[in-house]
């Protein structure tokens, strides 16, 4: 009953083995790999884009901040919504990098931007005056962070605003694969078919060990990436061992089917927790985050049977009347059982 998030599961057997097979003898560094060409060709290949440049980073912090310092300047202002992993979780990755750029923040629910809100606000940024920042580009993250997932043509819609404003898009996914087995939308539908310049293409949370790509729609952006990569030390010498995982990740279209199975699984904890006395959703379950109130009473046979998941916000407290509502955030991943989400919502039903 471990649902605390999807970045604690363990790394996928079939990555293991890609690993200690990509340990055997020598290989070149810093993504001279063999494996390397392997892992470009089946993005590409994935993705219908023969023309986009692909790199391995080893944290979704390095993919988001490096792909929004290659293509907004620091007098930027970066459209993001206020529940954006880059304005919540990187501790100012995005500023910094980008060398001051301003993450200027779009309302909507369940942490989607909203067409109209997006307009507005680029239409606010004026332009022209030394004493503001300038129109920078656009940030969408898929899934969000309240578990909602945009579609292609929601996606579409935001960029078509940013296009109209001649601004590039940028999609944090750190839970692409989710998001995508969620709308059954292909890899090149959901990204530059839509508007989309460059994608931080997520593994980590979905069965790797460490490792991101950063796609690149637009070649013309990969020297200036290579080098602010380079720059900011996050090119790794032994290049190979995120290479492997990312070959065992495609391979056999893996990534698909963690994805499927934690979105599985996180239908039904939610559609469990909806049918709970006292439960009640916070936010659409679109993938495999579940935002949820329950009685205090129902928290404390959960934490009391060993259940593991996040108060939200975090500062709530199992001290008080038992039927006063606790939120909560529950994440699965590619390993969570049926069995592991009968026995949790077995224990809050007491």
């Amino acid at each position: 009953m471990y649902f605390a998030s999807d970045n604690t599961a363990p790394v996928h057997p079939k990555v293991m083995e890609s690993l200690t097979r990509a340990n055997a003898g020598y290989a070149p560094s810093y993504g001279g790999d063999a494996i390397m060409d392997t892992v470009r060709a089946r993005i590409r290949e994935l993705f219908e884009a023969p023309q986009a440049a692909v790199y391995l980073v080893a944290t979704g912090s390095t993919a988001n901040a490096l792909s929004l310092a290659t293509f907004c300047p620091p007098w930027g202002a970066v459209y993001c919504h206020p529940r954006a992993h880059i304005e919540e979780d990187e501790c100012g990755a995005p500023e910094f990098y980008t060398g001051g750029a301003k993450l200027v923040l779009v309302d909507g629910d369940d942490a989607k931007m909203t067409p109209a809100n997006l307009r507005q606000k680029i239409a606010d940024t004026v332009q022209g005056d030394v004493h503001r920042v300038q129109r920078g580009m656009v940030s969408i993250t898929n899934v969000t962070e309240m578990g909602a997932v945009y579609s292609t043509a929601e996606v579409a819609a935001l960029c078509d605003i940013g296009k109209s404003f001649g601004l590039p898009c940028h999609m944090d996914g750190a839970r692409f694969a989710n998001a995508l087995v969620a709308t059954n939308a292909s890899p090149a539908e959901m990204t530059w078919k839509a508007g989309i310049d460059v994608l931080s293409f997520g593994g980590t949370k979905n069965g790797l060990m460490g490792v991101e790509a950063v796609v690149i729609f637009d070649p013309e952006k990969a020297w200036e990436f290579e080098l602010r990569r380079k720059r900011s030390g996050h090119l790794f010498s032994k290049h190979r061992y995120l290479s492997a995982q990312m070959q065992a990740y495609l391979a056999d279209d893996l990534w698909l089917s963690l994805a499927r199975d934690a979105n599985a699984m996180g239908a039904r904890l939610s559609a469990g927790i909806a049918a709970a006395k006292g439960g009640k959703l916070l936010h659409p379950t679109d993938a495999n985050m579940v935002f949820a109130t329950l009685p205090r009473a129902a928290h404390r046979r959960a934490k009391d049977a060993g259940a593991t998941y996040h108060f939200w916000p975090v500062d709530r407290s199992l001290d008080g009347p038992d039927d006063a509502a606790l939120s909560a955030r529950m994440v699965c991943s590619w390993c969570t059982t049926a069995d592991d989400v009968d026995r949790f919502l077995s224990t809050i039903s007491g």
